[in-house]
């Protein structure tokens, strides 16, 4: 790859680092990565990906910027209230940096599209908001081989993990089913603070960049949790469980559409 003028003095940083140079500088100008959820976890992971060259970001997402995201959502603005949020997104990351090209998908993820949107990247982001999604999108990307990053967040609570198959432990190996329907409270009923969601935004931004560059160690079969009130992070050993549903021995989920779920949102 032979960067531009420009484009040597815009990651100028990341070249001159042992990890990147020209050769993982082309590696990231080559991926392509789909965010599922433009919100307070994929604005962050897009902003940063997009500024570190990252080729190909896709965007799905089905919602449109309301006043509420604002605090959190740092993708958009108070302009851009009742514009769709891929619309919003791609707008600011082809400002930031317009060598990266950003695919948008305004709809709703489901089993009918995920298999699609999966093959199309060579690894998935979890901005979503919701378990059903996540549930849908971890197994979509054990079932296609893609590594999956997922990101949690509630209150002043966050957790990253990241999914490589075959190589750890997938999502259901740590949460084998989503939890009943109420039981656990999304940041709309308990709150979020902002920040938080950047703090977590910005780790799985930094494991796919990491992985991508094939630098480092992957949080592949350590759960990384921080308590932002008390600004403790901890790790927690996750195993893979043999008796894992999708990536276990004998796996019973072997499509999407099997996967019991109810109808998935994103953002």
């Amino acid at each position: 790859m032979t960067l531009s003028r420009d484009q040597m003095e815009r990651y100028s940083r990341q070249l001159i680092l042992r990890e990147i140079g020209g050769r993982g500088q082309a590696r990231l100008t080559a991926a392509r990565v789909l965010i599922v959820g433009a919100g307070g976890l994929g604005s962050p992971v897009a902003f940063y990906l997009a500024a570190a060259g990252v080729g190909t970001i896709g965007i799905i997402d089905y919602d449109t910027v309301s006043l509420s995201n604002l605090q959190r959502q740092i993708l958009h603005t108070t302009a851009e209230i009742g514009k769709p949020k891929v619309i919003s997104a791609r707008e600011k990351l082809t400002a930031l940096n317009p060598d990266c090209h950003v695919v948008t998908y305004q709809e709703r993820l489901s089993a009918d599209n995920v298999m699609d949107l999966v093959a199309g990247y060579d690894l998935v982001v979890d901005g979503t908001d919701n378990f059903p999604t996540r549930f849908l999108l971890n197994d979509a990307c054990v079932l296609a081989n893609k590594p999956f990053f997922h990101g949690g967040v509630l209150q002043f609570y966050g957790e990253v993990l990241t999914v490589i198959p075959g190589k750890g432990p997938c999502f259901r190996c740590l949460f084998l089913e989503p939890p009943p329907e109420g039981a656990v409270p999304t940041c709309q009923e308990a709150g979020i603070l902002g920040a938080v969601a950047g703090m977590i935004g910005v780790i799985q931004a930094c494991e796919v960049v990491k992985y991508i560059l094939g630098a480092g160690d992957l949080l592949v079969g350590r759960l990384l949790t921080v308590d932002a009130l008390t600004m403790v992070f901890q790790e927690t050993r996750v195993e893979r469980n043999r008796d894992c549903p999708v990536c276990g021995d004998a796996p019973v989920i072997l499509k999407p559409e099997e996967v019991k779920l109810p109808p998935c949102q994103s953002g």
